[in-house]
Order: C-alpha cells, then sequence, then structure tokens
C-alpha cells in the first residue's frame, strides 16, 4: 500500500468512498465538494491510499485558524477520512492518520484537531479529546423578543418587542463579504479570549456564502449564518462581539417564529444567548466531541494566548513516539499572556536534593488535552499526567484551564 497525494484524476474514486463512507452526496452537494476540493490539491491537502491504481482510503487536512485564549494558531482539520468497505481492518485508516500527522507539520500547521468516528485510532497516533461542539434547541419566538431594550429580557412594559439596543442593522452578506466576515471573526474571538473555535480561509468562505440555501447577515462585531431545515430554523453559526449584536442577530433569527417553532444552534456552551432569555430552566442540549494534536509543541505554546494575570514555571517531559522533536524534557514558562517551552537545561530532579523536584510527565495526548484546558485531575487520573507535584498541578491549570469549543462541523 502507497499514501501518495490525490489527483484530479482520482476525485471521482475519492467521491465514491465517501459516499459508501458517509452517504451519497446530492448532484448540487457533489459539484460543491469538487469545488470546494479541487484548490486543495495541488497545495497537497488530499491524501489517498493505494493499491497499485486503485484507491483503498483517503484522508483531507483543511487550513483553519483555531483561537486559543484568544490568539489564531495554523490549525490543520483533518477531515473525510475514508476506507473502502472491503478494505476495512487492514491498517488502512492509521496509515492515512499517521501520513496526515506528517502533512500537517510539513504545511505548516501547529495543532491538528478531528472529529473521530472511532478514539482507538486517532488516539494511538496522539489524539486526544479535547473540546466539544455543543448544539442547542430554542423556542423561536423566545428569540424573536430579544430585540428589545437591555436588561428587559427582550420586551418593555407594554410587552411590545423593541429595538436592538444600539447595534448596527444587520444586512445580507454575500461571496464579496468573505474579507470582512473574516476580520469580523478574529476580532470577536481575540475579544472574547475565546479557545478552540476555527475560521475558514477566505477562499472557502466564498464558496460557503455563494450557497443559496444559507442566510448570512453581517452586524458590526458579529454576523449569523442559517438555513432552513425540515420546517425549523438552523443556525450554522452565530457569532457577536457585544450584547446589542447578540439581541440584534438572535432575534432576527427568531423573527420566523410565525412559521419555525424552533431554533438549532451550534454555539459557544457559554453562549451571551443562555444569558439573554427571559425563561431558561432545562436546556436541550447535545455535545459532539472532537480531539487535538500538537503538531509542534513549541510553536503552539508560543502562539497560544495565556490569561494575563498568570506566571509560572515549571518543567514537564512529553513523549511523542510519532514526532520525537515534541519529546524530552521541556522548561514549560508562562508570563505576561504569553507562554514557551525550551529544553530544560538540566535533567529534572528525581528526589531529595536536587532542588528541583520530580518533572510534570505527559504523553502528546496528556500534553494535547492539557493545552485545551482538560483539567490535570482528569489527566492524572486518567493515566496521562505522573510525577510532578500538586503546586504544579495547580499551576498548570491556571495557565491552560478554559473550556474548549468549536461550532464548525469538518
Amino acid at each position: 500500500m502507497e499514501v501518495r497525494d490525490v489527483t484530479t484524476a482520482d476525485l471521482d474514486a475519492v467521491l465514491d468512498d465517501r459516499s459508501r463512507a458517509f452517504g451519497p452526496l446530492s448532484a448540487e452537494g457533489a459539484r460543491t465538494w469538487r469545488e470546494l476540493v479541487s484548490p486543495m490539491l495541488p497545495e497537497g491537502r488530499y491524501l489517498g491510499a493505494f493499491e497499485g491504481p486503485r484507491l483503498v482510503g483517503a484522508a483531507r487536512i483543511n487550513p483553519y485558524l483555531q483561537w486559543w485564549h484568544g490568539r489564531p494558531l495554523s490549525m490543520g482539520g483533518v477531515a473525510s477520512v475514508t476506507v473502502s468497505p472491503e478494505d476495512r481492518g487492514r491498517g488502512v485508516g492509521r496509515a492515512l492518520t499517521e501520513a496526515a500527522v506528517e502533512r500537517c507539520a510539513a504545511l505548516g500547521h501547529v495543532v491538528s484537531a478531528l472529529y473521530p468516528a472511532t478514539t482507538p485510532l486517532y488516539r494511538s497516533v496522539g489524539y486526544e479529546h479535547a473540546g466539544g461542539m455543543t448544539r442547542i434547541t430554542l423556542p423561536a419566538e423566545a428569540l424573536r423578543t430579544l430585540g428589545g431594550p437591555r436588561g428587559s429580557g427582550g420586551q418593555d412594559g407594554s410587552g411590545v418587542s423593541g429595538g436592538h439596543g444600539g447595534a448596527a442593522r444587520p444586512r445580507r452578506a454575500g461571496p464579496g463579504d468573505a474579507a470582512e466576515l473574516v476580520a469580523v471573526i478574529g476580532g470577536v474571538y481575540a475579544a472574547t479570549r475565546a479557545s478552540g473555535p476555527l475560521c475558514y480561509d477566505e477562499r472557502t468562505w466564498r464558496l460557503w456564502l455563494a450557497d443559496e440555501d444559507d442566510y448570512c447577515y453581517l452586524a458590526g462585531d458579529g454576523y449569523v449564518l442559517y438555513r432552513w431545515s425540515d420546517g425549523d430554523i438552523e443556525v450554522h453559526h452565530l457569532v457577536a462581539g457585544s450584547e446589542a449584536t447578540a439581541r440584534a442577530l438572535w432575534s432576527l433569527v427568531g423573527s420566523a417564529s410565525s412559521v419555525a417553532k424552533s431554533v438549532h444552534a451550534c454555539v459557544d456552551p457559554a453562549d451571551p444567548v443562555l444569558w439573554l432569555l427571559r425563561e431558561r430552566s432545562d436546556d436541550d442540549v447535545t455535545v459532539r466531541r472532537w480531539m487535538l494534536r500538537l503538531i509542534d509543541l513549541p510553536a503552539a505554546v508560543a502562539g497560544r494566548g495565556f490569561p494575563a494575570g498568570v506566571s509560572m514555571e515549571t518543567v514537564v517531559e512529553v513523549t511523542d513516539r510519532r514526532r520525537p522533536a515534541n519529546s524530552g524534557a521541556w522548561t514549560l514558562s508562562v508570563a505576561g499572556g504569553s507562554g514557551s517551552v525550551t529544553p530544560a537545561r538540566t535533567p529534572p530532579g528525581r528526589g531529595p536534593g536536587t532542588g528541583q523536584g520530580e518533572a510534570t510527565r505527559l504523553t502528546i495526548g496528556g500534553v494535547s488535552a492539557l493545552f485545551a484546558g482538560v483539567p490535570t485531575a482528569t489527566l492524572r487520573r486518567s493515566g496521562r499526567l505522573t510525577g510532578g507535584s500538586p503546586d504544579a498541578d495547580d499551576a498548570l491549570d491556571a495557565a491552560f484551564g478554559c473550556a474548549a469549543y468549536m461550532i464548525d462541523l469538518f
């Protein structure tokens, strides 16, 4: 078996395998898929596993920016990992995933994420569960009334819905607004110190904004992208940098309440809409998990944001059999909102009298999960972190603690 780049001549076979793995696409869906992936081929973003001329599996690496405590990192989103039904169980998926990790490094991605169809495969090559995609269902009528004055729960004393509290009036957006949309996303995620959400490049945004089934509105420091789905509203994205914009966009979606009874949306689990609703008791929520892998440990830590008030330094030992450059003893330092890992000058202490104490030891999966805010107590009790001390654990939690989330499925 050989893993090599997919070419234009292979796309029919890739699409056939994709259909057998995930179900067939409509004619329009297949056209959009070809338009999406074709520019990726010369960039080396589609890998195929071949036995002679026959395709037996494929995997794609999407180019994203992913925010970590408000700072963007280059992220390779591993997607559409497929294996022909007759070739499953032969190690094709593992070979493709290993190749995808190396290709992420070659493409300059410092982290990689994916939604796992099976955890053991991806865990075996260094990915670990890190965050979730939260999908909520809300009554459309409850959203319609959010456009009222601030602090009113969406209505004034007369019960009449008011204006948008100072937000820019939402305007329709199309392919020509891709650059502005990317700028809005980056501004909101930086300001809110977001951890986990991603942004497509302008090329991909232009493609999505051209889809006639989706409706996009921009509103200064936010936007919404939604569509109709079986009589309800499906919100793909709603990102808002202020209360006024959140009210304006959610009430715009809710304005369809005379027809749509429910709105389904993928959101930050701490999305302000959950605090703007007049009534809230039981949340109707589902969560889909995603996994993260650090591709370049020093670059990932250097590019990540950290809480400005945290200052710490400790020694960590990392084991990464797939990417040995990540392995070894590192001095991890955080100060002034930035972090670094540098090779430890001396071997970490192993007992009394060394002056250092025992280093914290992590697998690459463990340090990837820590990077995404998984508590040290969880990592320690699941065997992904050993050694160290309670003080070191507290320092690591203070530095990396976050609730990582995505609102995109890829």
